[in-house]
Formats: structure tokens, sequence, C-alpha cells
């Protein structure tokens, strides 16, 4: 009943919720007794980086460091781990959520002859048989996923697990894998990837805009306030279309989904299609002078006043605490 976490990697560092997906894995391994918990990387990274998974639960990380599966082509990662998951006798994969998750944890079903449940948000009840919950229409309902193949692959949803960092390092072992050539027939030839100190997709922290905030000349603010929190900028969909954000910048359901543990909101009514792209969010905080803003509604947390005077007033005690 071994498990096989599948883990990813940008910019020479493991990803969040790659690590949130190790957690996952090494207490279902506790739940069912499945022993140590296993870890794979594929492509070029960092020995060092790749320890620290250890601290997430992962007892070995066996990283196939081939530098033609860096880029990330879906067919030779669906090959590879599919290689890894045989050769330590896996009866499960756990991976998050993601781009490249879903569409590699699509092909390995198949590979695999593997049941396959994406969105989940807790550990399986195997009370009687084995049933996932996972999140569904856009976080608004629950499902509830019985899985009866014998090979199972969980796509972990970010931020719907605690990350455990109480682990020791984890041993990595460096392995070389046959992966045909014909896995490699598409390629990535390029990538164009939005400017930033921070990017949306990976960011724990964010902080958006809407037309409250009058004009692109006033984003300076919102900035100042992200900068001390660590957090990406995002916008709602109107700032983006009237060219007062970039289009990258745009989060909602027809621009970028964000699950952060943190997202501020400031100056955004709260339309339909911002919240179905934010409402992942472990903890959403609107600002607003609008006190029936719909906004509300969703907040956990919410500050009825001018932007104006809020925000400058925000930054300057967190830069008081820190």
């Amino acid at each position: 009943m071994s498990i096989l976490v599948y883990i990813e990697h940008a910019e020479g560092a493991v990803k969040k919720s790659s690590l949130e997906a190790v957690s996952y894995g090494k207490a279902l391994a506790e739940k069912i007794g499945a022993g140590d918990l296993v870890a794979v990387a594929l492509g070029t990274v960092e020995t060092s980086e790749l320890t620290k998974v250890g601290s997430a639960g992962a007892s070995k990380v066996m990283h196939v460091n081939d530098d033609k599966l860096t880029a990330g082509v879906i067919q030779a990662h669906a090959d590879a781990i599919a290689q890894v998951y045989k050769q330590i006798g896996a009866t499960t994969l756990v991976l998050a959520k993601s781009s490249l998750g879903d569409a590699v944890a699509a092909r390995l079903s198949v590979k695999l002859g593997a049941g396959l449940v994406s969105n989940v948000v807790e550990l399986p009840d195997t009370s009687a048989g084995y049933k996932v919950r996972r999140s569904i229409y856009t976080g608004k309902a629950f499902a509830e996923t019985e899985v009866t193949t014998e090979h199972k692959i969980l796509a972990v949803k970010k931020n719907a697990v605690d990350l455990k960092v109480d682990g020791g390092d984890a041993a990595v072992e460096t392995i070389s894998l046959s992966i045909a050539d014909n896995n490699f027939v598409t390629q990535i030839t390029s990538t164009d990837k939005a400017t930033g100190e921070i990017l949306l997709p990976e960011a724990d922290i964010v902080v958006s805009g809407g037309r409250g905030l009058k004009g692109p000349e006033n984003w300076g603010m919102l900035e100042d306030l992200a900068k001390e929190l660590g957090a990406a900028t995002g916008c709602s969909k109107p700032v983006s279309d009237i060219g007062w954000r970039p289009h990258h910048e745009h989060v909602g359901q027809t621009g970028v989904k964000v699950a952060p543990t943190l997202y501020v909101a400031v100056g955004i009514s709260g339309a339909i299609q911002h919240l179905a792209g934010v409402n992942s969010s472990k903890y959403i905080v609107v600002i607003n002078k609008d006190p029936e803003a719909p906004f509300f509604k969703a907040a956990d947390y919410g500050i009825v006043g001018d932007a104006f005077e809020v925000i400058p007033k925000l930054t300057e005690a967190i830069k008081a605490i820190k």
C-alpha cells in the first residue's frame, strides 16, 4: 500500500502546493498504515532543495535528474512517474491540483488503470469502502466520490490541507529512467511568464483592486501594501478591460483563479464572476466604502471605509508591527 507523491518545482524551489500534497500524503500513509512516504521529482533541481521535502513528511525523494524533464512536457512526466510508481509498488499517487498536475494525472489514470479524484479537500473515508470529498462548482459545494479501483490518484486542492513542516530532511536518491523519444514529440519552445516579484498562481497572499481606486495612478498605495505583506497584486475584470492594469493580473472566473491563504479585495464590489475566482481563498478581507457591497457576504473580515484612508493606515500599521 505504498504512496507516491509527485512534487513540482519552479525557479529552483519546490512549490508550496506540492509540499501541501506531501503533508496530505503523509497523513494518508499514517491513516492506512502505508509506511514511509516517497516523493518523486523530475528535472533539474538542487538536492539541497529536495531534502526540504522531508519537513512536510516524505522520508525519501526519488529524483530523475534529466534536464529534458525540466520544461514539464506532459507526456514525458506521465511516463516517468508511471515508471517510478511501478518500481516502488505504489497503490496511490498524490499530487497538487495544478495546470501541469491535472494534465499529468489524467494520462496516469489511463496508464495505471487508476481512479482519479481531483480537488480533494479531506483524507478519504475508509470506514466503508473508499470515499473522497472534493470541491465542486468553484468551491460552492462538495461531492463524495467513491473510488473502487485498486490504484488511486488524488489531486489535492491548494490550501485545503494543513502544511506540516516539523519533519526532518528527506533522503534524496538520484535515479535514471529510459523515457521513450515519442514522449518528447511535443516540445515547449518558449514560455512567456507574467512579470512581478510574486506571481498570482503561486502567491500565498494576494492584494487586488477594483474600480473603487478611481484610476491607475492610485495603484501605488496598493503596491505598497502588497510589498509590506509579501503579496502579489491582482485586479478585477473591469480594471483590466479599461487598461488600468495588465490582463495577467485579472482575477476571476475568466481570469486567474487564485487560492491564497489571504485575499485582500480593495474597492471591488464582488460580482459573481470575481467571487468564482477567489472563493478558494482561506481568508478574505474586503475593504469598501459601500456597506451593501456583495463582497462583504463572502468576506471573513470586512472594513467599511474609504480605501484612500484605510490602505495607507493599514500599510503603516503593518510596517510598525514588522
